[in-house]
């Protein structure tokens, strides 16, 4: 799938509703970890929600090696 394909866009709107879950639809596990661990925190200082944004925009963009 290349950037801005059908997945992706599943995968962002996956994200909005849970941070890191677009990432594991894509298989990949420690950035789903990461996204998910890094909002949680970070939401305590009011802050987890730029790593939220983030992570709709990783999960849209990512490209896998071929």
């Amino acid at each position: 799938m290349g950037q801005g394909s059908t997945g992706n866009v599943i995968c962002a709107v996956a994200s909005f509703f849970c941070p890191g879950l677009g990432q594991l639809l894509q298989g990949r596990i420690g950035a789903a970890f990461w996204h998910f661990i890094l909002t949680a925190i970070l939401a305590w200082f009011l802050i987890g929600f730029l790593v939220w944004i983030y992570s709709i925009y990783d999960a849209a963009v990512f490209v896998p090696n071929r």
